[in-house]
């Protein structure tokens, strides 16, 4: 493990713990070079299925990529970060769960929006825009139709693990 200010490879371990979930392993680093600290995170490197792209193309599951993509969705939106975390967790789970070997794209990203639209509609909207590739406002109204008719549902069923406040509603002018 090289420092991140020395770029040296001689550090020590100054403390371990387990982090989220247990399912990481926090470690404080010292540079012995330098002397200052940094912080890695170890985890299980799951083997995750394939993913099948719409063009047939085929990727690795790349946990920084979705969290990326939540984030710029969810960009400006009164969301913690933990809960894009918990979201990205959830994925994860559900791919190792399939027992598959490949998972099409579709099928990522409607888990995605399954579990966004609970959290915050308009990041799902954000979202949905470049997965499914929205290309006038009528795409937008489907999608918040269907959206507010699946809240509803699942409100029905009990309240989600994490919910973003809704906006101020606005008079109409």
């Amino acid at each position: 493990m090289r420092c991140p200010y020395c770029a040296d490879d001689s550090n020590r371990v100054v403390d371990s713990r387990l982090g989220r979930d247990d399912t990481e392993i926090r470690r404080r680093r010292e540079g012995q070079e330098c002397g200052k600290r940094f912080t890695t995170r170890e985890r299980v490197e799951d083997v995750l299925p394939g993913i099948v792209k719409r063009d047939e193309r085929r990727e690795d599951f790349d946990r920084r990529k979705l969290v990326a993509s939540l984030e710029k969705a969810c960009a400006k939106r009164p969301l913690p970060v933990e809960a894009l975390e918990r979201l990205t967790d959830r994925i994860e789970k559900r791919l190792q769960e399939s027992g598959e070997s490949e998972v099409p794209s579709d099928r990522l990203g409607a888990w995605v929006l399954d579990d966004l639209v609970q959290i915050d509609t308009l990041a799902a909207a954000r979202f949905a825009s470049v997965f499914r590739d929205f290309q006038n406002a009528g795409d937008y109204a489907e999608f918040f139709a269907s959206a507010t008719a699946r809240r509803a549902a699942l409100a029905a069923d009990g309240p989600p693990a994490v919910r973003a406040p809704e906006p101020p509603r606005r008079p109409p002018a």
